[in-house]
Parts: structure tokens; sequence; C-alpha cells
């Protein structure tokens, strides 16, 4: 019986370890999400917009909303849309508007997913080169202050 028991024991072992050794997927913690969203709003705060920023995962799931007191009916949506598409397409939305300009062809890009927002204020959210989701802020007077506050919450969290 003891000789079983060390022979499936002995067979396991590697499975097991290979297991352990396998890497596991990139992802953004819902702590560093936060401190990020926090930052990003308090970055417009203090230049005085009332701005709603989004952050997503790298599956355009949302993980966290702030929306700022008095902040417009829309931000919260402008918002969490520039998070998604940086997130679903690995790049900040300014580019990507530009790169739609100068490219009327690729107006398409435009129409693949309802939740698009191509505006400028969102980034996407690199740790280690590896992309695990997006930022968005929607409500300041532009996109590009949108996207300085959104900046300022990847400085927080030390993100490229």
């Amino acid at each position: 019986m003891y000789r079983s028991i060390i022979f499936v024991a002995a067979l396991v072992a590697p499975i097991a370890a290979a297991a352990q050794e396998l890497p596991t997927a990139p992802y953004l913690p819902l702590a560093m999400a936060s401190d990020a969203a926090s930052a990003a709003l308090t970055a417009c705060a203090d230049e005085g917009h009332n701005v709603s920023v989004a952050i997503v995962a790298r599956d355009g799931t949302t993980k966290v909303l702030l929306k700022a007191d008095n902040s417009g009916a829309h931000t919260a949506s402008s918002a969490t849309g520039k998070a998604f598409t940086s997130a679903g397409l690995g790049r900040d939305t300014a580019g990507l508007a530009e790169f739609i300009s100068a490219n009327t062809q690729n107006n398409g890009l435009r129409d693949m997913d309802p939740r698009l927002v191509i505006q400028a204020g969102g980034l996407p959210i690199r740790i280690n080169g590896a992309l695990v989701g997006g930022i968005g802020v929607g409500g300041a007077p532009s996109g590009a202050i949108d996207a300085d506050c959104a900046r300022v919450g990847l400085d927080k969290i030390g993100a490229e």
C-alpha cells in the first residue's frame, strides 16, 4: 500500500511543480486601480474640473468609476468609453483620433464597438510592459486636460 502512495506521489509531484512554474497573466489589482483613479480625480479637482474617472481591466470590464460632485451627466460614460478604448486597442485615445483623421480609410474603427470613445482623455495602463487596462477621464474643458489628469493617475501607480 505504501508503495502505491509513493508511486502516485512520484507521478503527481512533477505535474504540481510544473503547474506552479507557469506564469500568470498580468492584471491590474483593484487597490492600484483605485489609487490611480483617485489621483486622476484629485488632479482635475485641483484645477477646478468636475470629472469622472474610469479604470477598466484588460478585458474591458470596469474596475473603478469615480464621479466628482457636480460632474456632468455624460462624464461617466465618456470616461468609461475612453478607458475601454485604450485597454481594447492599447493606444491613447488622442493618438487614435489623430490616426483616424489622417487616414480616412480607418474611419471604420469608430464603428467596431459601440463602447469605443475616440476622443482625448484615455490612456492604456501598462505595468512592466504588459497591457493591463485603461484609464479614462471625461468632463474637463478639453481632452488634453482629461489626458493630463489620467497621466497623473498612471504616475501614481508607476504605470507606463
